[in-house]
């Protein structure tokens, strides 16, 4: 039996939602599956993976092939990286406190770069409101400043009208 990592479509439509799981290869996209690893959703900025990183990792060593999404989405999540220095370890190019490190290493440094990337579209998001409150605001003294003639010209109307009478 073949056994594909492969991403499994949930959410209603426009809004996609995926469960990533190890699945026979000749099942249905959304059809039965062997096990539930995570779910990826790209609504979010930026997307949202929850994964078994684990249970992904040992489905690689049985032999389970990634499809290219979710090639991206594991190596994305370092799975990618775990199988290789376990690989490492098998074969005895390095001990297994020393791939162990490597990996909370590149974790550390992944976490550094994705809060980063949180951090300036945060920045930039209150730039746009800080900006669109400028621009607001002076179209909103322009309009006060064009209708305040309009208005000194209808007292005066009406000023003069009651002197006439």
């Amino acid at each position: 039996m073949s056994v594909k990592i492969r991403l499994q479509r949930h959410g209603k439509k426009g809004k996609p939602y995926y469960w990533i799981v190890a699945a026979d290869a000749r099942s249905k996209r959304d059809g039965k599956y062997l096990e539930k690893l995570g779910a990826y959703n790209p609504n979010t900025n930026p997307a949202t993976i929850d994964l078994n990183v684990d249970g992904a990792v040992q489905w690689l060593q049985n032999g389970a092939q990634p499809t290219d999404t979710a090639r991206a989405i594991l190596s994305y999540k370092g799975v990618m990286l775990k199988n290789h220095l376990a690989g490492g370890v098998r074969k005895g190019a390095l001990t297994e406190e020393q791939a162990e490190a490597k990996f909370t290493a590149w974790l550390d440094e992944k976490s550094n770069k994705v809060g980063a990337k949180v951090d300036g579209l945060a920045k930039a998001e209150a730039d746009a409101k800080a900006k669109a409150f400028e621009a607001e605001k002076a179209v909103n003294e322009a309009r006060i400043a064009a209708a305040a003639p309009v208005v000194e010209e209808a007292t005066e109307d009406v000023v003069a009208s009651n002197e006439e009478e």
